[in-house]
């Protein structure tokens, strides 16, 4: 396959490989010239073998074969009467290992702008100029900042405060009340017999209690994790005081009349101690007690959006006995959170888009609920038309999605993720960047309401006026293609942008573009699969630093090395030691232990 002119600019210093059969004579240009970025798949072939003195594209364009050559054969000097003469690039200075300062003439003239980007002018290179992020430190000082902008660069103005008490839950147990009393959950066993009436579609419900000493414990298909969390000050999700049970969380499982697994493309039944990565942000953590709520469905309604939603439905009507009683608890308080909407002016605008399921069938979320976390007062993304939502990220961070998503248990983000998301939380502490809000948009079934609904997040990112974005998704696989777009849809319009998706080896991207160059992956599968480990191969901690460390990077226009062409942990974990992250520990054939 010939290449363009344009793919030419980004590969010049790579080998020189004919396409096609050439005669002596012909003048090398780009169209006799095969695309490099198929090498690697004809080497493993054995289509192509490289010359170690093969030459560069830059070194042929326009020279003349001396003699017949034939198709995917590498150009060296004795196959032309000439070679170009290329100038080598000096090697470049080396940056300091503990910050970003970088060393430039004093004839350097910076100033920061009121957009929060740093304004270089080199006299002496003719007016040479650059723009990027504030926050680095030019001949180991700051850049003062030009007026009238200087005294509120960074300045942090908070909007408004959201105060998360967690109180402590040392036991639980299903009795003949529902209460909360010295640490001690109680549920009623009888209220299954209420919350299943919420919908006709729920024909029956269970609980029991999974302490944390227990989870070698069969359990069906994991619909979700939910914490028990609920507003005991102010009037919306994301300020006021939210009293959150620390210690214990909702699990709700799942099948229908039949007995079929529902919710779930592939399913989590198995071992709990080997099918739920306790400790990541979605799922149960090691010390947590387990309300286990197991619902049955109307056959052949596992498959659908109303049947798995009247399963959250009826779960729902448990919690909130919980919540109401949890308002009333004055217990002990083991942590407060503390959480900001602020703006932090003449820093870096960004926001954080997140993509979530919205294409039918059991792919749907809740949206700005009454409760936090909760469902009723809710709207779903389906029936909102999948456009994006803006939300702030205290509303966020306190409980504004309730997860339906059905998709492969690793990589599904379940109701506890987004309460306690790695990069809420990451963004909006960092003091180098404006965190302007985090928008939520569905993913559609059909291909021309994907581009429909992906437009107008790139109209909404325009006119937001941001400097950079993380866009993220659940997943792998039709959701990928608005996930592109996505990127698409910023890159196109000058705006940095970062990827944050599992791919590895099963859930490689099937489309792309020259946008989608900043990807950061989620899987902690050794094989690269989908391996029914719930809440595995989401956003954790790790994944949010590098993530906002490349953002960074693409805003202070530094170069990205192109990826490997097959998924390699090692790089990931390169990256984890410069971040001093720890290495990313992989889970061989989805065995917890």
């Amino acid at each position: 396959m010939s290449i363009t002119k344009e793919t030419v600019k980004a590969h010049l210093k790579d080998p020189a490989i004919l396409c096609c059969r050439r005669p002596k004579g012909t003048v090398i240009g780009p169209a006799d010239l095969e695309d490099p970025t198929l090498f690697d798949d004809m080497v493993d072939a054995g289509l192509l073998t490289l010359s170690n003195d093969g030459l560069t594209i830059e070194q042929v364009l326009g020279t003349t074969l001396a003699g017949d050559c034939e198709a995917l054969t590498p150009i060296t000097p004795g196959n032309l009467n000439s070679v170009n003469e290329v100038a080598q690039k000096a090697e470049e200075a080396k940056a300091p290992e503990e910050n970003l300062a970088l060393k430039v003439p004093e004839t350097v003239k910076a100033s920061v702008g009121g957009n929060g980007m740093i304004h270089l002018e080199v006299d002496k290179l003719e007016g040479l100029s650059l723009d990027i992020p504030a926050g680095i430190a030019f001949n180991g000082a700051p850049v003062s900042q030009a007026e009238p902008a200087a005294e509120a660069a960074g300045e942090k103005k908070v909007i408004r405060k959201l105060l998360k008490q967690h109180i402590k839950i040392t036991d639980t147990e299903i009795g003949t009340e529902t209460s909360i009393k010295d640490g001690k959950v109680t549920i009623d066993g009888s209220i299954v017999e209420k919350a299943v009436l919420e919908d006709p579609l729920c024909k029956s419900l269970t609980l029991d209690v999974i302490k944390p000493d227990n989870h070698h414990i069969y359990t069906e298909t994991i619909m979700d994790v939910c914490p028990i969390a609920t507003k005991v000050e102010g009037e919306h999700l994301g300020e006021g005081v939210t009293k959150v049970a620390d210690g214990v969380v909702f699990m709700l499982t799942g099948v229908d009349e039949d007995g079929v697994q529902i919710h779930e493309f592939g399913s989590s039944e198995g071992y709990l101690d080997e099918k739920m990565y306790f400790g990541h942000p979605g799922c149960a953590d090691e010390g947590d007690i387990i309300i286990r709520c197991h619902a049955v469905i109307e056959r052949l309604k596992g498959m659908s959006r109303s049947g798995p939603f009247a399963a959250h439905k009826c779960q729902d009507y448990i919690i909130q006995a919980l919540r109401d009683a949890l308002k009333d608890y004055d217990g002990e308080v083991v942590r407060e959170e503390e959480c900001e909407d602020v703006r932090r002016k003449g820093s870096p605008r960004v926001v954080l888009v997140k993509e979530i399921m919205g294409q039918g069938a059991m792919h749907d979320n809740i949206i700005c609920p009454t409760e936090p976390c909760g469902v009723a007062g809710g709207q779903k993304n389906v029936d909102c038309g999948n456009v994006p939502i803006i939300l702030t990220p205290n509303q966020v961070r306190d409980g504004s999605i309730h997860a339906l998503t059905c998709i492969g248990p690793a990589t599904k983000e379940m109701t506890r993720h987004y309460i306690r998301e790695p990069l809420v939380e990451g963004l909006a502490a960092d003091e180098e960047l404006d965190l302007v809000g985090v928008v939520f948009i569905g993913s559609p079934q059909v291909n021309d309401e994907k581009l429909w609904v992906s437009e107008r997040l790139g109209t909404l990112l325009e006119s937001m006026d941001i400097d950079g974005c993380i866009i993220t998704t659940e997943g792998f696989g039709n959701n990928h293609i608005d996930f592109i777009e996505h990127i698409g849809q910023a890159g196109k319009r000058g705006i940095p942008v970062v990827g944050v998706s599992f791919c590895a080896y099963q859930g490689q991207l099937v489309v792309g573009n020259k946008y989608a160059a900043a990807m950061v992956e989620e899987n902690m599968d050794k094989g690269g699969f989908e391996n029914d480990v719930a809440g595995c191969s989401c956003i954790t901690p790790e994944v949010a630093a590098r993530a906002i460390q490349m953002l960074k990077n693409r805003m202070a226009g530094v170069d990205i090395a192109p990826a490997e062409k097959k998924w390699n942990n090692d790089v990931i974990n390169a990256n984890n030691k410069l971040l001093g992250l720890p290495e990313t520990v992989l889970l061989d054939n989805g065995t917890m232990h």
